[in-house]
């Protein structure tokens, strides 16, 4: 009992520690899983001189105090003891179990090949661990046929890095990672007016924290929304995107959000952002994590409005169409959002590109497997 007890409180620690839970804010029983080799093996070498069913009952006893702590830490820290990632958990315990077992039990003519073998496994299952969750947490993509989005923003997405103009023909779009993952996941249209790139029938549009625009776009996006249609609309109150060039160099984002007329005309008031601040905010946003970075909060909205994150984001309806609101374009800054690793979903640090994902193209962003987000505490 007192060594599966150990054994127990060994896994769910290499989760916390080493699988990532307390650097990303998660309780992810499912984070555990590349860490059980090493646990398993320490198992199988206490339990080697006894009896197959004692082994058996140990491994089983082992799992079962896994799967209380860490549902009890689940619901505890998240509302939710995550019961399809704490399966999978308990599946790969028994099979690394099983595994370990075999290498302990191996009466090898060497003694070098057992130790051999459970390095390879530790080795072999980290590396098969992290390339399952990996798959299990990638977001899914738009269909083909879906209708493309259009982008409208001030934000340096394109183009972003380049000095000069003979710097931007050499090194070519250059796309920020915002962009590059939008474009992964749909089809993205980036435009530098609406009055001449009408969105498509069935399309969504994304303003994200566009410069000055005419009176002429404003009337379009306002019937395009009100006719039916989607929207979102990132509008900054004070935008620490990180300036490329000199103060005033038109290239750089707006310092704030100029998009007032358009906002009143939806009787949405969007107020100042807080003052000097350092650290970014995580906020839960319909099941989403999404980190904001001197997010304003909507002093005013319409009746037909669900707020969340403490009216830093909202849904509206507008007329027939629907818009979500958030006051805070820097969620979009990759280090914001990217996982710790490029490429390892199951690894990242918000909800971000999932969350926009499935609200602009219908079906996207969805995963089999969701991170179990520590409950943020939002003021």
């Amino acid at each position: 009992m007192l060594r599966a007890f150990i054994i127990a409180a060994t896994i769910v620690a290499l989760a916390w520690v080493a699988g990532g839970q307390a650097l990303l804010g998660r309780i992810d029983p499912a984070l555990a899983v590349p860490l059980l080799a090493p646990p398993m093996l320490l198992l199988a070498w206490w339990q080697r001189g006894r009896s197959v069913a004692a082994r058996h009952r140990a491994c089983l006893l082992t799992l079962a105090l896994v799967v209380i702590i860490q549902a009890l830490l689940g619901l505890t820290l998240a509302g939710s003891a995550a019961w399809l990632q704490l399966l999978l958990a308990i599946i790969a315990g028994g099979i690394a179990a099983w595994l370990a077992d075999r290498i302990i039990q191996w009466r090898s003519p060497s003694k070098l090949l057992p130790w051999l073998a459970g390095f390879l496994l530790v080795v072999g299952w980290f590396g098969a661990g992290h390339a399952l969750l990996a798959t299990l947490y990638r977001p899914e993509s738009a269909s083909a046929d879906a209708p493309a989005v259009t982008m409208l923003t001030g934000l340096p997405l394109r183009w972003s890095a380049s000095p000069s103009i003979a710097a931007m023909i050499a090194e070519g779009t250059n796309d920020d990672p915002a962009l590059a993952r939008l474009a992964a996941a749909g089809p993205v249209s980036l435009v530098d007016s609406l009055a001449d790139h009408v969105p498509p029938p069935g399309g969504t549009l994304l303003i994200a924290h566009p410069r000055a625009l005419a009176p002429q776009e404003l009337v379009a996006i306002d019937a395009f929304v009100r006719g039916g249609a989607r929207a979102v609309v990132l509008a900054d109150a004070l935008s620490g995107w990180p300036a490329r060039h000199p103060l005033g160099d038109p290239r750089n984002a707006p310092v704030t959000s100029l998009l007032t007329p358009l906002l009143d005309h939806w009787g949405v008031t969007l107020g100042a952002a807080p003052a000097r601040e350092s650290e970014p905010l995580p906020v839960d946003v319909d099941g989403a994590r999404l980190r904001l970075f001197s997010a304003g909060r909507f002093d005013r909205l319409p009746p037909a409005c669900r707020v969340y994150a403490g009216r830093r984001a909202a849904q509206c309806r507008i007329g027939q169409g629907e818009v979500w609101l958030v006051g805070d374009a820097d969620l979009l800054f990759a280090p914001l959002w990217r996982p710790l690793v490029p490429g390892v979903h199951h690894l990242r640090q918000a909800d971000t590109m999932e969350w926009l994902s499935a609200r602009l193209w219908r079906g996207a962003g969805n995963s089999l497997l969701h991170p179990l987000w520590i409950r943020a505490r939002t003021a």
